[in-house]
């Protein structure tokens, strides 16, 4: 069992005042809490066992969108030393490319999930639009620690963009998105594509994504045991990723973005997250950063949301408003060609 992670210098002992939950929200905590359970060592296995086995009783999501797409898993061969990965990708029943790309990296912590976590959000788009989606299976923290999950994400990136032709995508058109732990990844990628020179994102959708490993705003220690991912869940995941190099200047920004010292070059980026939400700061943060390196940024604070609550709480108000604007985004990214200029 992992010790405890000492407090970050800097970091205050006395919590935050948080802003209130959305009332729609409020009323369906309690039961999402009770739910999902917390996260830690101790829970690791049965979190991972109901990520894997969906909710019971209820049937699991329409990947294909109706029939609309293809779906099938990929397997990467292993290079360069990397791991070989497994990639579900979806494509168009009807139609013809090439087609836009999708590069989706899914949450969980740092230490739970597949890649069918969070598809079904992209599906009904990419079947509307014409695109396709791909989505990587990334090793898992604490039994893969940094650097092998980033490591993962941009070896299925530039294995998507080298096969382009035979998958029937327009290298130009690749966007990546992710949510939570998955929005920290795809963040990451996106760097590491940026860094190697290839390949050239034309976006970057990120949710709620999780940049900091070092929890020194005030978001990230505003939720002591209530709402969805507390600052104590959060330390779990950090600290399972990084091990005591946690908070610590060996911190890469592929692993921690909101490290990153220079943004510039990056692609086009969407940034949502709650007002309740341990990751709200440093998404501000980055937007900041983003803007302030020349990189176009639409941001979206969503007043009263807690973390990942479009997809606990979907057919809320505040839910709906904010999976509309996110995907009109989505929408306006996979018609635009070539990418808005840098």
């Amino acid at each position: 069992m992992m010790s405890p992670k000492p407090e970050p210098e800097g970091r205050t002992e006395v919590t935050p005042l948080r802003p209130p939950f959305d009332p729609e929200l409020a009323a369906l905590l309690p039961g999402i809490r009770q739910a999902m359970g917390t996260a830690g060592p101790e829970s690791l296995g049965q979190m991972r066992q109901a990520m894997d086995e969906g909710v019971p009783g209820v049937a699991p999501p329409d990947l294909t969108a109706g029939g609309r797409l293809r779906i099938e898993d990929i397997a990467v061969p292993e290079s360069q030393g990397s791991p070989g990965l497994i990639l579900l990708v979806a494509t168009p029943s009807e139609g013809s490319g090439p087609w836009p790309c999708i590069y989706h990296i899914h949450g969980g912590g740092m230490v739970t999930g597949n890649r069918r976590t969070g598809f079904e959000q992209f599906a009904p788009i990419a079947a509307e639009q014409g695109a396709v989606i791909v989505s990587v299976e990334y090793r898992l923290a604490p039994e893969n620690p940094d650097p092998a999950p980033v490591s993962d994400c941009y070896q299925g990136l530039l294995w998507t963009a080298r096969n382009a032709p035979s998958l029937n995508i327009d290298p130009a058109r690749i966007m990546i998105t992710g949510s939570s732990a998955g929005g920290g990844l795809a963040a990451g990628t996106a760097l590491m594509a940026r860094d190697h020179g290839f390949p050239r994102l034309s976006h970057q959708i990120l949710m709620y994504p999780m940049l900091d490993d070092r929890a020194l705003t005030v978001s990230s220690r505003m939720l002591q045991g209530e709402g969805v991912w507390t600052a104590a869940e959060n330390d779990f995941g950090w600290t399972s990723l990084l091990g005591e190099r946690r908070g610590s200047p060996d911190v890469s920004p592929y692993a921690a973005p909101a490290r990153a010292t220079d943004l510039r070059g990056l692609p086009r980026t969407f940034l949502d997250c709650g007002s309740v939400d341990t990751f709200r700061d440093e998404v501000l943060d980055y937007a900041r950063k983003l803007s302030a390196a020349g990189v176009s940024v639409d941001l979206h604070l969503w007043g009263g949301g807690f973390h990942g609550f479009d997809v606990m709480a979907p057919h809320t108000a505040i839910s709906q408003s904010a999976i509309a604007a996110r995907e009109d985004f989505i929408k306006r990214a996979l018609k635009r060609c070539p990418p808005d200029a840098t």
